[in-house]
């Protein structure tokens, strides 16, 4: 979607992760063991291991479909910035070729027992390094403005932003970028809303999730009204996460793209794109910056002049 293309992935465990690369965690660290070392849901997981994680104060690491490295743990056991800490050290290790995991998650939680273990906003993302230029680092480096909203700054390792700004949640992500669009900015606003993922998509939460989208419908019309005439709205995904199917996992690749503005055309069908870079290249091609990855489709959309 930002206009660089990962064509060798990285590596998935379907098995869990090896031994050697867990001693070695466990050295480096500085923690005395671990909990868990599977793939799976990571509210089931702190169901099974959440309160021997409290008893032993052994972080709990797992895995899913995706390729990265969780640690859960307690923000009484493990305090947040010790737990961002190991996290590091992890990230570390984790860059070597033959592990090559895409991201080390900091999964703090709270609670009292399985019953009520809940994870908090405190969720961090330290992403691999290794992706070339971005469309955020064409328009930071073009002197134009790059505020990144939620979850952005983990995703992107803070590169190529002139801003940061985090949140907890749609709601207050939603408001923060309604007042960042009521300034005078020059370039892009970049948000992301967790919640549809980690808390309604991964959890097969299909009420929730409705409640979700309901409730960014009916702050829509605000977002639209702040809108400057030469703005554009883009509403889209990076990943499906279908609450109602059996999987917890990513099942879906396909995402609408919704554009609006006062210079966009009404009605286009944009159809099925060859990829998500498409949004980037049109993005880049209407700030008239150097184009990535993807195809353009500014003439497809805006009004002739």
């Amino acid at each position: 979607m930002s206009g660089f293309i990962l064509r060798n992935g990285f590596k998935t465990y379907p098995n869990a992760f090896p031994k050697e690369l867990i001693e070695e965690f466990i050295t480096k660290t500085g923690v005395k063991g671990v909990l868990c070392n599977e793939v799976g849901s990571g509210t089931e997981i702190l169901k099974r291991f959440g309160e021997e994680h409290m008893k032993t104060g052994y972080p709990i690491v797992y895995t899913s479909a995706d390729s990265v490295f969780q640690i859960a743990a307690h923000e009484e056991v493990i305090p947040v910035s010790k737990l961002y800490e190991i996290c590091k050290i992890a990230r570390k290790i984790l860059n070597k070729p033959e592990y090559n995991v895409g991201t080390v998650i900091a999964r703090p939680f709270v609670g009292d027992n399985k019953e009520n273990f809940t994870r908090t906003y405190h969720r961090k993302d330290f992403e691999s390094e290794t992706f070339g230029t971005t469309m955020l680092d064409v328009i930071k480096e073009n002197g134009k403005d790059v505020i990144a909203i939620g979850k952005i700054q983990d995703l992107f390792s803070g590169r190529g932003m002139t801003k940061m700004i985090h949140t907890n949640g749609n709601a207050d992500g939603i408001e923060k970028t309604i007042e960042e669009i009521k300034k005078d900015t020059t370039g892009l606003i970049y948000t992301n809303l967790v919640d549809f993922d980690m808390l309604y998509g991964h959890r097969n939460n299909i009420e929730g999730y409705r409640e979700a989208l309901e409730y960014f419908d009916s702050k829509l019309p605000e977002i639209m009204n702040c809108l400057k005439p030469t703005d554009m709205l883009i509403i889209t995904a990076d990943h499906g996460n279908d609450p109602s199917t059996p999987s917890t996992d990513h099942d879906r690749e396909y995402v609408p793209i919704l554009v609006y503005g006062e210079q966009i055309k009404p009605n286009v069908d944009l159809k099925v794109r060859s990829t998500f870079a498409d949004i980037s290249a049109t993005i880049l091609d209407i700030l008239n910056l150097q184009q990535l990855e993807g195809i353009s489709f500014k003439a497809e959309i805006l009004k002739e002049n």
